[in-house]
């Protein structure tokens, strides 16, 4: 299937080298020409899909099994306990409160399903008021990072006349009295160019029942206008704690003031030498996470009447897991530690000393944890790759964990497992990778395996549930999941060696899963694909350019495909840190130009069969990334494979995106998988 683009003759210099850019026009998402191209590529990849005479069965098994209760951890609020549900297929989850967890009298407290007709309305953000008489709740539209602000009054479940906007990555401390909050917010859009909408964030005092005009600037830093403010109050609610952030890199800053004082705000940490984390404080004590000196983790103490680095006291130093997080509840320090890229959960007392392991199921993610510092138990709620999220009270008294929320298990484990492997990537590092499928299965090369990987951004692929993935693995398939370097599951060095001039390991680590799988007998070439998303589809866009002979079929979702121009289009510049900015640097396009997926598609290449998928309103990675690099490899190859882009209109990175949508998106991805790797259902 041969698709032409329109070219402009869109010519740049990179220290000397000149790059042409014959797409930039895709770039405009306001050009009619653009917006018709999108309509012609939206047709000829459904076109491609209709020929998959079994496309209404995957749709079918699809909404089968995605039609099952979905529940959150819940969490106690005054007299209430809060959590979200969705009964199975419908577009949004919806907010419910209720006195009696055993009870199936719930009262709805936010419903975004009435929000807006399209069911792209999502709760993004949610604070409750101290007494739990007032939430503050933010409300995203079409998948979009930007929210607005409102205030629920839970007494009369009727919404104050509060509006708070242009709110992103925002955070809300409301004071103790519950008569407003401090929030973090970027510019008034329409005062700044579309360059600046993302810079110059400042930290607020919203007094409810006010206009935001009325709001006082509580911190600003017009010297640093690429620092981010997420304000948080102390245990006590004596201090104001300013979480202070640079994009995605793995570091921050503490700044706190004593409300009790009419001073300045203390610079506690300020040298952005490493992460720090707020978990809790006992008066001027405050118990911080951090990698200072340390890889893998640790929680420390810090007085802050002797905060100097040689005063710290380590409450629960590193060992050979990383401590993923540590909340205080019961006056004791629960800590989720990372184990070989699955969670393990500890409870401290606050000096450190060991108390107990919570015996939960092995190969899980940690989906939520919720308690108070003066609560006696906690709520966990935990997954993995066979089931569903489950959710658990905890008594801290007697160790008992009790289900929540019990419903009827559709998904049946007995058939299938779930294994890990460790196996060699190019350089000889032992790369680890999850395998699922069904028990038995012979190793005879002969069967369909989906490939998945991230491996950025610190962030670590750990055990999940998808409707998805169960069809996948019911229909013979194996699903992997390679646990790349550039993530967080083996601490800080592991993340630093998948960055910046380090980024090929990244990509040698994918190709060395996809080698491997295939002399262990799992597949062979033809069955294979690939999957990722986001900065996982600058992944698969990477390994198609590098390895085309090695895959069956390429799945590349909300791809990072442009990497000379990334940081140029909304939060792009967040990710300076982990790739690099080939504009201002030649040492970082020197290594940048040698992977950017969308200037290294040659011609005389057989690609794989590859789906493309964007949203028109993806305010996170651009759809220009996708629609660029579909236009280059579609004018590039010419052979009998299908090179396809699939457009969602009115949807955002994945964010609040409507079941009945995810369905659809789910049904053309799988039914492109199935049909290119002949599969029959």
């Amino acid at each position: 299937m041969v698709l032409f683009t329109r070219k402009e003759d869109v010519v740049e210099n990179f220290h000397g080298t000149d790059i042409r850019d014959p797409y930039r026009w895709l770039e405009n998402p306001e050009d009619p020409e653009m917006q018709q191209w999108v309509d012609e590529q939206n047709y000829r990849t459904q076109e491609f899909l209709e020929t998959f005479p079994d496309r209404e069965r995957v749709k079918s098994k699809l909404t089968e099994t995605w039609n099952y209760a979905k529940y959150t951890v819940p969490q106690k609020e005054g007299e209430y306990y809060y959590f979200h549900k969705n009964d199975g297929l419908q577009n949004q989850a919806v907010f419910y409160r209720t006195k009696d967890l055993n009870s199936e009298d719930l009262e709805v407290v936010l419903d975004p399903n009435t929000m807006n007709d399209e069911g792209t309305a999502a709760i993004t953000n949610l604070s409750f008021s101290k007494n739990g008489k007032r939430l503050a709740y933010g409300i995203s539209l079409n998948g979009s990072d930007w929210q607005e602000i409102r205030i629920r009054n839970l007494e009369t479940g009727k919404d104050e006349s509060d509006l708070i906007r242009f709110c992103k990555f925002s955070s809300i401390a409301w004071n103790e009295a519950g008569t407003g909050f401090f929030y973090n917010r970027f510019p008034d859009p329409s005062t700044v160019s579309a360059e600046e909408q993302s810079y110059y964030n400042k930290v607020y005092w919203h007094e409810a029942g006010t206009g935001q005009d009325d709001d006082v600037l509580v911190y600003e830093d017009p010297d640093n206008k690429e620092f981010s403010f997420n304000p948080m109050l102390s245990d006590d609610y004596h201090y104001l704690i300013l979480n202070v952030w640079k994009g995605t890199e793995n570091k921050s800053r503490i700044y706190y003031k004593d409300l009790d004082t009419d001073g300045e705000f203390v610079h506690l940490f300020d040298k952005g030498d490493g992460e720090y984390s707020f978990i809790g404080n006992e008066g001027r004590t405050f118990y911080f996470l951090t990698n200072v000196d340390a890889p893998y983790e640790k929680i420390i103490a810090v007085d802050l009447d002797n905060p100097g680095k040689e005063n710290w006291t380590d409450v629960i130093p590193e060992n050979d897991d990383v401590l993923s997080f540590g909340k205080i509840i019961n006056g004791k320090i629960v800590v989720g530690y990372l184990h070989n890229a699955h969670y393990e959960l500890k409870v401290f007392d606050l000096d450190g000393k060991r108390g107990v392991d919570v015996k939960l199921p092995g190969f899980i993610s940690l989906t939520g944890l919720t308690g108070k510092k003066e609560e006696p138990w906690m709520f966990i709620g935990y997954t993995s790759y066979l089931s569903p999220n489950a959710i658990a009270s905890y008594n801290f008294g007697d160790g008992e964990l009790t289900a929540v929320f019990q419903e009827e298990n559709k998904f049946k484990t007995e058939g299938f497992e779930t294994t890990q492997v460790f196996y060699p990537s190019k350089d000889g590092t032992m790369i680890p990778m999850f395998l699922t499928h069904k028990k038995g299965l012979e190793l005879n090369g002969e069967n369909p395996v989906v490939l998945y990987g991230y491996g950025g951004f610190n962030v670590s692929l750990t055990p999940s549930f998808s409707p998805a993935l169960r069809m996948c693995i019911e229909e013979g398939g194996v699903y992997a999941v390679a646990n790349l370097r550039g993530g967080g599951e083996f601490g800080e060095d592991w993340y630093k060696a998948g960055t910046l001039e380090r980024k090929q390991n990244v990509f040698d680590d994918f190709i060395a899963a996809a080698e491997w799988l295939i002399e262990e007998g799992y597949t062979k070439k033809e069955k294979l694909a690939i999957m990722g998303g986001s900065n996982g589809g600058l992944l698969v866009g990477a390994s198609i350019t590098q390895r085309p002979d090695l895959f069956g079929a390429a799945i590349c979702q909300v791809p990072v495909t442009d990497m000379l121009r990334y940081h140029k289009f909304t939060v792009g510049r967040y990710w300076v840190t982990d790739y690099g900015n080939a504009e201002l640097n030649a040492e970082d396009f020197a290594y940048m130009i040698k992977y950017s997926p969308l200037h290294n598609v040659k011609e005389g290449v057989d690609y794989p069969p590859t789906l493309i998928t964007t949203a028109d309103t993806d305010d996170r990675v651009v759809p220009a990334h996708a629609m660029k690099f579909a236009a280059t490899l579609q004018a590039s190859y010419f052979g009998d494979n299908p090179i396809l882009l699939r457009v969602e209109k009115n949807a955002g990175h994945g964010l609040g995106k409507p079941t009945v949508k995810i369905i659809e998106e789910q049904t053309d991805i799988y039914s492109f998988l199935f049909k290119t790797l002949g599969v029959t259902i």
